[in-house]
């Protein structure tokens, strides 16, 4: 996995920028309970929206009509209805709507202003009602509420205390389980019907959980991951009478189980995945395994993904993904075992024209493995060429190898692309992520700069033509890094990035702050910390800046407040540093409407042509 790959010899073409950043042609297919119709999220008029056919053939019927911004979600009720969620402007302020499936009947099912809707169980067995989490009594908090998707009627089903984080439903759709914070110390509750008491059943500080994913076939115990005891989250069986542990049912020794499945209509475990340097499966259940060797079989080289299937468990919507496609959608009929094509994401893009992303890792300074990914463009040699640094946001996330538009754009105009998954990243284990614990500005940025001149010292890099482009707290990390090590970038690329940590965390969003706590002891104490805050935000410390900035912002961001960006572009321009400035007054934290995204691409483009001194692209 160190070793560097090699670029491809033969010239590509050179791809239209709309073409990476363009609204998919179809995308996120779902078939109905029945298996009878298909729902898909397609344009109308430049936003996606839901459109419905039958599965067997016939024309498509679009079922809403949304043209401010995309639907962020859809999901089946019945074969009768589509429920979808949508924001204004980028407030994440959800709202649950429900459309007949003839796209007739559109209702809001929760009106309420400043309010976010999430979702806590479809209860796809009961065909009137879903259970959703509204923060409406409260801000910070979320209650439960049962709501009758047919009349709209809204009845509390659980009232948080106040340290609730998340509600865990039976098979039965009763919630019977909750995890709870107080910021610090994280808790399991557990009550054996809803005319019960809540019991505490488990309390560990936040560092080590156990994180419920549903309950087992009967009722009486919990399925999830936990690293109690252990640096790898597993997947384990959990006794809610006692809190313990009864099995482990799945652990890897390098990195930690991340999903946990089932088979609703035979009630068994079928697999859990987990991630190294792309997304593996370990079956519990042969007749899983068999169905995504037979889809492997058909779909080599490729990730395959269930990502829908009907009530009977014989019909599946499958979708394929690598490094180099934004992936296809087929239709998979176990009863004849027919595989038939729905629909690719993006038809315009080709494989053959696209790079490859390899896994590398390096050492960083400390001696500390680096896991990471390289994308080098093709028709150049492996030597001194334009590189884009691209630290993941987060920063608890991690970087994986999927197609990634950004990657492909920057790559396809001639830049090497590294992404790092620095200490802090998650899916490596708990000690892995601890490292990263009030590092914003320390050992997390140098593992991106260790990264950086790696790369310059096996060749690849031209030390000259080095910029660092990120969002969210890889937005903070591109100014850090440009403040930190000055004379290492050229360019910096920030999008949606924090820029003075005593600010940032003033201003998150109400339902943040029962994690304020553990908020501090992973970031930072504004008084406490009050000197390592001083010397790692950006905006105090613009006089060391050097390298002309370009910055990106959604007025409506409830999670970087807007003051953010204005504070580092204000404080360079009076020393005169260069800075590009775009601000879309109908965005949040990062630009959903197609039309944002090109302007800031474009924008990019433009600027990262400027300052590593190559043509900018003719599209």
């Amino acid at each position: 996995m160190s070793s560097l790959p090699i670029a491809f010899t033969q010239e590509p073409p050179l791809i239209p920028l709309r073409d990476f950043f363009r609204n998919p042609e179809t995308t996120y297919y779902q078939v109905s309970p029945s298996g009878e119709y298909l729902a898909f999220l397609r344009p109308h008029e430049n936003r996606l929206n839901v459109w419905v056919q039958p599965r067997k053939g016939g024309d498509p019927q679009r079922v809403t009509n949304v043209t401010d911004r995309d639907i962020a979600g859809y999901f089946w009720k019945t074969d009768q209805y589509v429920l979808f969620i949508r924001d204004s402007g980028g407030d994440e302020n959800f709202h649950l709507f429900v459309a007949s499936r003839d796209g007739k009947n559109v209702r809001d099912l929760t009106p309420f202003d400043n309010v976010q809707t999430r979702m806590i169980d479809d209860l796809p067995e009961n065909s009137r009602e879903v259970i959703i989490g509204m923060n409406r009594r409260q801000k910070e908090i979320f209650d439960a509420y049962r709501l009758n998707v047919e009349t709209g009627e809204i009845t509390l089903a659980a009232e948080n205390p106040g340290n609730v984080a998340d509600w865990v439903t039976d098979h039965d759709g009763r919630i019977r389980a909750a995890t709870t914070t107080d910021g610090v110390n994280t808790g399991l509750l557990y009550r054996q019907s809803e005319a019960d008491p809540w019991k505490t059943i488990l309390t560990t500080n936040f560092k080590e959980s156990f994180s419920p994913s549903f309950f087992s076939f009967d009722n009486q115990r919990l399925y999830g991951t936990s690293n109690l005891g252990r640096d790898k989250a597993a997947a384990v069986e959990l006794a809610p009478e006692t809190g313990k542990e009864t099995q482990v049912i799945f652990e890897h020794p390098e990195v930690d189980v991340s999903f946990l499945s089932f088979s609703r209509k035979r009630k068994v475990l079928t697999h859990a995945a987990y991630t190294t340097w792309r997304t593996e499966h370990h079956f519990f259940d042969t007749q899983t395994e068999r169905l995504f060797l037979e889809l492997q079989q058909w779909l080599p080289d490729y990730e395959v993904f269930i990502v829908s299937e009907n009530d009977d468990e014989n019909v599946f919507v499958i979708r394929t993904m690598s490094d180099r496609t934004q992936g296809t959608f087929y239709l998979y009929d176990a009863t004849t075992h027919e595989l038939s094509k729905l629909g690719d994401r993006a038809p315009w893009l080709r494989e053959e024209d696209l790079c490859e992303t390899k896994p590398i890792q390096y050492q960083a300074r400390d001696g500390l493995t680096i896991h990471g990914y390289l994308t080098l463009p093709k028709g150049k040699a492996a030597k001194k060429l334009p590189v884009v640094v691209n630290p993941h946001g987060g920063p608890w996330a991690r970087d994986s190898w999927v197609f990634n538009p950004e990657v492909q754009f920057l790559a396809n105009r001639g830049y090497a692309v590294l992404q790092m998954n620095f200490r802090g990243s998650v899916g490596y284990g708990r000690k892995f992520w601890e490292l990263g614990f009030k590092e914003w500005g320390g050992t997390m940025q140098d593992d991106i700069t260790d990264g950086a001149n790696w790369l310059i010292h096996q060749g690849v890099a031209d030390p000259k033509r080095i910029a660092i482009y990120g969002g969210s707290y890889g937005g903070y990390a591109v100014l850090e890094g440009l403040a930190k090590d000055p004379t290492l970038y050229a360019a910096g690329v920030d999008y949606v990035g924090v820029s003075n940590l005593f600010t940032f965390l003033q201003t998150i969003p109400p339902y943040w702050k029962p994690f304020l706590e553990m908020t501090y002891e992973m970031v930072g104490h504004p008084e406490k910390d009050k000197s390592w805050f001083e010397e790692h935000s950006p905006a105090l410390n613009a006089e060391k800046i050097r390298a002309p900035l370009f910055v990106a912002q959604g007025a409506k961001d409830p999670r970087v407040n807007i003051n953010e960006s204005n504070q580092i572009v204000e404080a360079l321009r009076k020393r005169g540093v260069e800075v590009v400035y775009l601000v879309k007054d109908n965005e949040g934290h990062g630009f959903r409407n197609e039309e944002n995204r090109f302007d800031f691409y474009e924008s990019m483009e433009k600027f990262l042509a400027q300052h590593l001194k190559s043509e900018p692209a003719k599209s």
